[in-house]
C-alpha cells in the first residue's frame, strides 16, 4: 500500500501477489468506490499465482484530488504510467463501471500493454436516464453527508434482490459512507463531470484488438444491458455474459461468479 507521483498527483495502489510473476491484473475502480471494492474478487487471482495491481484514480477516495474535470485519456495515461513503473508492460484489464470505461480507453491508446479486457457493467455512451442519474449524484454530494449520499445513490446501484437480502450489509455501508472527509465529495463531483463530459467512446471500440468479456447484471438501471450489448458488438474480439439477479455492483453482488467467468475468460486466452 504505497503512493507514486504520477503526472503531479498522488496515486495511491496496492501491489499484491507475485512481484516476480509476468502474469499481472490491474483492476480499475468503479467511481465511487476504492481498492479494497475488489476484496471480494482479487485473493483468487493471486491464488492461481498472478501479480494483482490495484489503484485510486486521481479524485477517489485515497489519492489526490486536482481540480477537474478530467478526461478518461488522462486516467488511462496515468494508469499506463503507474503500471511501467512498476516495472509492468502488459496486463489483464479489468474494471467495473468507470474502471471499465478507463480500461476501455486504455486499451485503444496501449493496445500491445493489454493481454486482455473484461468491462463490467460499463457504457461507451450516454442516454438522458445516465446523465438523469449522474446529476443526481451531484446534488447528494452537495448534502456533505455520507450516509445521505448513500442511501440516496444506493437503489440506482443495487439490484433488488440484493438489497432485499442484505439490509444489515447496506446499513453497515451507510454508517460508514457517513465517516469519509468533505474532500471525497469534491473529488466525486470532479468524476462524475469526468463522465458526463466525456464517455462517448463507442466509435473507437473497433480499435480494441484484445480479446474481450462484457458483463453486466441483469437488473442494472443505471448502466443498462443495452450498453454492454453495444460495447460487445462493437468490439471485434468480445464475449458478452449476462449476470442474473445482479444490479449495478457485480462485485459485490455476485462475486463468485464473476470471478469464475472472468478467470476461465483469462486462462482461456492466455
Amino acid at each position: 500500500m504505497s503512493e507514486r507521483v504520477i503526472s503531479g498527483v498522488n496515486l495511491y495502489y496496492e501491489d499484491l501477489g507475485d512481484p516476480d510473476s509476468a502474469d499481472v491484473i490491474a483492476f480499475f475502480n468503479g467511481v465511487m468506490a476504492s481498492t479494497n471494492s475488489w476484496e471480494g474478487i482479487y485473493p483468487t487471482f493471486i491464488d492461481k499465482g498472478f501479480r494483482v495491481i490495484l489503484h485510486d484514480f486521481k479524485g477517489q477516495l485515497k489519492s489526490g484530488k486536482p481540480e477537474g474535470p478530467y478526461t478518461f485519456e488522462e486516467h488511462a495515461r496515468e494508469a499506463n504510467a503507474l503500471l511501467e513503473s512498476l516495472g509492468v508492460t502488459k496486463a489483464h484489464l479489468i474494471g467495473t463501471s468507470y474502471g471499465g470505461e478507463v480500461a476501455m480507453k486504455y486499451a485503444v491508446l496501449f493496445p500491445e500493454a493489454v493481454s486482455t479486457i473484461s468491462l463490467i457493467d460499463s457504457v461507451s455512451e450516454l442516454d438522458e436516464a445516465l446523465k438523469s442519474f449522474v446529476l443526481g449524484w451531484k446534488v447528494l454530494c452537495d448534502t456533505n453527508d455520507g450516509t445521505v449520499f448513500f442511501k440516496g445513490m444506493a437503489p440506482s446501484i443495487y439490484g433488488p434482490v440484493f438489497m432485499d437480502k442484505e439490509r444489515e450489509f447496506l446499513e453497515e455501508r451507510a454508517l460508514a459512507f457517513g465517516k469519509v472527509s468533505p474532500d471525497y465529495f469534491t473529488g466525486q463531483k470532479y468524476l462524475y463531470d469526468t463522465f458526463a463530459n466525456d464517455v462517448t467512446m463507442t466509435d473507437d471500440l473497433p480499435k480494441i484488438s484484445c480479446p474481450a468479456l462484457v458483463l453486466c447484471g441483469e437488473d442494472d438501471i443505471l448502466k443498462r444491458p443495452k450498453f454492454s450489448r453495444i460495447i460487445a458488438e462493437r468490439i471485434p474480439s468480445s464475449e458478452y455474459l449476462l449476470i442474473p439477479d445482479c444490479g449495478h455492483v457485480a462485485i459485490l453482488e455476485k462475486p463468485r461468479e464473476l470471478t469464475s467467468a472472468i478467470l476461465g475468460f483469462i486462462l482461456k486466452n492466455s
